[in-house]
């Protein structure tokens, strides 16, 4: 993870996005005093955000379980996205 100050990240703001977004790292920058930001992709936000819907939401999650458990046992069915 990187870091960076108040002042570094206003100096070389457009490096520190380039960089966030092509490493899909999070990139914190310090205020001090104990505050500070943290920075990440649209691609890792929108990830976070699907997670923690799937999370939050009993029904998709125990679908998903149940899916798991139904490949594991052998009864899932193999498709070819690309004949769609």
């Amino acid at each position: 993870m990187r870091t960076a100050n108040y002042s570094e990240l206003r100096k070389n703001l457009k490096e520190h996005i380039d960089a966030v977004i092509a490493d899909n790292d999070a990139l914190i920058v310090d205020r001090g005093n104990n505050t500070g930001i943290v920075m990440i992709s649209l691609e890792e936000y929108n990830s976070i955000m699907e997670t923690e819907y799937i999370m939050s939401n009993p029904k998709v999650l125990a679908d998903i379980q149940q899916s798991l458990q139904e490949i594991s046992e052998g009864k899932g069915i193999e498709v070819n996205l690309a004949t769609l």
